[in-house]
């Protein structure tokens, strides 16, 4: 049956507890006078208060509040708001549901906590995803119908969503997807002591790593022990060159990011940004590796203070969910001189122990070693497979050792080199 029009006040949406399913076409012939009622809705949100900010809504305000009477200012309102969300998608209502789900908002920061949540805190929590999903059926065609104006004014698409249904799904969901940026993305660095997620980060995957198996099974078994909120270990991912260990450590932030893995990686010059955000991690569900590559000090470093302070509070004072791994080509972490030992530092033997013994602060250190011609060609042969290189298993070994001879000896970088050279065909 065809739905007949209706003048339907916004401030009625605030009655209902749960959302109810409305017929489509609902705001078809809605009064704009009604329509500035819900913009000042819009402004008294509390627990979604930061989703006013979000370009798309903020256009949506104005485009609400606007009157009609200026056609001039309302077409512009109406069309700054349909490019925002064209620029996004073309359906509001599964923008404005996806917006909710990744807000860092305060009810979703107090259900990670062990007290309840507040109930006015919830109640308020269903009023406003009541409003909210009413408001995603907002199709435009009112204030088009209004507008004394003869010239195209583009549609966008509204969907059948339940927003208190999806909403709750998502909380329950929150100690693997997480909130705000946790949500989003799943490594990120550090600037000027925040946190800016990696957008394009590395697809490394742990199948496309051959060898090194039993090395790479203890850092698995650690990183699980720390996901199923056992005790985990800092790791130490110790050895040569080109020898896999970093992508270990991305590989495998690949694979259970999915489970609330996340990782966070910091250069030896930010160590002393880092308590900070230990700190405002320590309540947060998910689980996170603070990543250092590369990592060694000299005899008279600073930063070997702010690490030491990392390695010794990181786990056990911020609930266990957050470990050190670190890749290094020394196995002290220390670069030392000949000129180091003969100074006149009068306890150079204590000293010297003290430097040597930041490398022991790790529990888990996980050697990797050059590969020997066996290890190294079955390498070869597991990449030439995945990168579907069809060779004669004599002819690949032989180009494999003399692409090794030529770049500094056999590794699983140089092996990754030869393959993608070989695919490439030069």
């Amino acid at each position: 049956m065809q739905c007949r029009k209706i003048s339907y006040s916004f401030s009625l949406l605030h009655t209902f507890r749960h959302c109810r399913i409305l017929p489509k076409n609902h705001y078809k012939g809605i009064s704009v006078s009604l329509l500035n009622n819900a913009s000042i809705q819009l402004r008294g949100l509390v627990v979604f208060r930061s989703i006013l900010s979000d370009p798309v809504i903020s256009r949506l305000d104005k485009l609400l509040s606007v009157s009609t009477a200026d056609t001039a200012a309302c077409v512009d309102a109406y069309g700054d708001f349909t490019a925002a969300l064209f620029s996004k998608t073309d359906d509001l209502s599964a923008y404005l549901l996806d917006l909710l789900l990744e807000d860092e908002n305060i009810y979703m920061l107090q259900s990670c906590g062990e007290a309840p949540v507040s109930p006015l805190l919830t109640e308020c929590l269903e009023h406003e995803l009541a409003f909210l999903q009413e408001l995603s059926r907002f199709d435009g065609s009112s204030i088009r119908e209004a507008l004394d104006f003869k010239g195209f004014l583009p549609r966008w698409k509204n969907s059948e969503l339940d927003f208190s249904s999806a909403y709750h799904t998502r909380i329950a969901a929150i100690h693997t997807r997480g909130y705000g940026i946790f949500a989003q993305y799943r490594m990120f660095t550090v600037k000027e002591g925040q946190l800016i997620p990696v957008k394009h980060p590395d697809q490394q995957t742990l199948e496309q790593l051959p060898g090194y198996e039993r090395e790479r099974s203890k850092v698995i078994a650690n990183t699980e022990a720390l996901l199923n909120g056992q005790p985990a270990n800092n790791v130490l991912l110790y050895g040569d060159a080109g020898t896999g260990k970093s992508s270990t450590v991305k590989a495998i932030v690949n694979e259970y990011h999915a489970q609330g893995l996340r990782l966070i990686e910091v250069k030896k010059n930010q160590l002393y940004q880092i308590p900070d955000i230990i700190e405002t991690l320590g309540k947060n569900p998910l689980k996170f590796i603070l990543f250092i590559d590369d990592l060694s000090f000299s005899s008279n470093d600073n930063d070997f203070a702010a690490l030491k302070a990392i390695l010794e509070g990181s786990v056990n004072g911020h609930n266990g969910n957050l470990a050190v791994y670190a890749t290094s080509n020394r196995r002290h972490l220390i670069k030392e001189s000949w000129e180091d030992r003969s100074g006149n530092d009068l306890h150079e033997s204590d000293t010297r122990q003290e430097l040597m013994s930041l490398s022991a602060r790790f529990g888990l250190t996980v050697t990797f070693s050059r590969p020997d011609k066996d290890l190294y060609l079955d390498i070869v042969h597991k990449l030439a497979a995945q990168y579907g290189i069809d060779l004669p298993e004599a002819q690949l070994d032989i180009r494999a050792e003399a692409h090794a001879i030529r770049n500094g000896g056999r590794s699983p970088r140089v092996a990754k080199q030869f393959i993608e050279l070989t695919k490439s065909g030069v």
